[in-house]
């Protein structure tokens, strides 16, 4: 499974809209056949920076991503709004989605 989690600092006047702005790349994301996860949250220290965990089935899946009209657009579409340059971590892990945490669960 290809992991990736991006973080993405937006300029103060987007951040409200932010979600909006890239609902439609999220849905498109999403329906892809190799498409795990595409998730998004907002940071409680910094209202204007976004964190994206994402995940694809394998590289295939991961180029087919990169290479969609979706995201190209979307790319156009962030850059109009983002103050900084995105940090990224991408890498390969074993598994096929989420995992249960062992050291946690509810009380009963």
């Amino acid at each position: 499974m290809i992991f990736i989690a991006v973080k993405f600092t937006v300029r103060p006047e987007h951040s409200e809209s932010w979600i909006e702005r890239t609902a439609a790349f999220t849905a498109a994301t999403r329906a892809e056949p190799g498409n795990v996860f595409f998730e998004w949250s907002r940071s409680v220290e910094d209202p204007n920076q976004f964190v994206l965990l994402e995940a694809f089935a394998d590289g295939d899946a991961g180029a087919a991503h990169v290479g969609s009209d979706h995201f190209k657009a979307a790319m156009e579409t962030m850059a109009e709004a983002i103050a900084t340059v995105p940090e990224i971590v991408n890498t390969e892990i074993p598994g096929t989605g989420w995992s249960r945490m062992a050291e946690l669960s509810p009380k009963n």
